[in-house]
């Protein structure tokens, strides 16, 4: 029998997913509440907040605005810091949630504390934050391949569990970043991150409208742009793929993980959709595989590089 529980079960990391399915990081992730309420609308695992050593205030309001095509968002990376954020993960991880936890830093040894307390408070996966559009980076990681190795080295070192480097699309050859981090030691890749900065501007007031003037830019007008850096780092690596990026139906679902995608990041369809979006996209994709004959996420995966 076909059943959507079946169907859409994945493993990403060795850990076992009821469905492919993630939250990503920027969306409801600053509370344990938040996550688990996502999880409990079916989502097959959960990212929090980017979390760094110290706490930020992030940027004024306006942060995020929808502009037609999707969101931009310059949220400025506001979070409580990993001390005060311990808590918040604990009280995920009792419930059994899969969860990853988005971590950012201004230098190497930033990112190995936090990664550090986290594996100790019990996340199931690091991941390496690198990429956002929305704040000045001290070391531009995302598109030095070199740098970027060593910081994957030294979190590579630090902890145990599995760790995933979330790229940028801003690069010029988005292959030899993945390349890189797969030879650093990464287990896996998420990707993509927000794309730009953009900008948008109030004509009446001739002002931007953001209140850090420029944003990232998520939701459905960059799938096209996710679609294809996906489909590209999977043909140079052999690590799975976390896709994001526009992702807000089961057609787009199934498209992102035959560019090669193991899971996939839902993370603006919230917005367009509601919070259980996860499970709408879950059914429409279960539909869709019935359809065309699919019984497993694992016949899709990468099914786009065989023809």
């Amino acid at each position: 029998m076909f059943e959507t529980t079946k169907s859409l079960k994945t493993k990403l990391l060795g850990i076992n997913l009821s469905n492919p399915t993630i939250m990503p990081a920027g969306f409801l992730g600053v509370s344990a509440d938040s996550l688990i309420r996502a999880y409990e609308n079916g989502a097959g695992a959960v990212t929090t907040k980017s979390i760094s050593l110290e706490e930020r205030n992030g940027h004024a309001n306006p942060t995020v605005l929808s502009f037609g095509y999707g969101l931009i968002n310059a949220v400025g990376l506001s979070n409580p810091g990993i001390d005060e954020y311990v808590e918040e993960i604990k009280e995920v991880k009792k419930r059994k949630i899969p969860l990853i936890l988005n971590t950012i830093g201004d230098d190497n040894q930033d990112f190995v504390d936090v990664a550090k307390m986290g594996e100790a408070a019990g996340v199931d996966i690091i991941e390496i934050n690198i990429s956002c559009p929305n704040v000045v980076h001290r070391k531009p990681y995302y598109a030095d391949p070199e740098l970027l190795s060593g910081l994957v080295q030294e979190v590579k070192d630090a902890v145990s569990i599995p760790i995933i480097v979330k790229l940028s699309p801003n690069v010029t050859n988005i292959k030899e970043i993945a390349k890189a981090v797969e030879l650093a030691g990464a287990d896996g890749i998420s990707a993509i991150n927000t794309v730009g900065p953009g900008m948008i501007i109030n004509i009446e007031t001739a002002k931007p409208v953001m209140a850090f003037k420029k944003g990232g830019l998520s939701g459905p007008a960059i799938k096209p742009i996710a679609i294809r850096c996906v489909y590209d780092i999977y043909e140079a690596v052999s690590i799975p793929i976390i896709g994001m990026g526009g992702i807000t139906n089961g057609r787009d679902l199934i498209e992102m993980i035959m560019a090669g995608a193991t899971a996939v990041g839902v993370g603006s369809a919230i917005y367009y959709r509601g919070l259980d979006v996860f499970k709408k996209i879950c059914a429409e994709a279960h539909e869709w595989m019935r359809d065309n004959g699919y019984s497993s996420i694992k016949q899709i995966i990468g099914a786009a590089h065989e023809s």
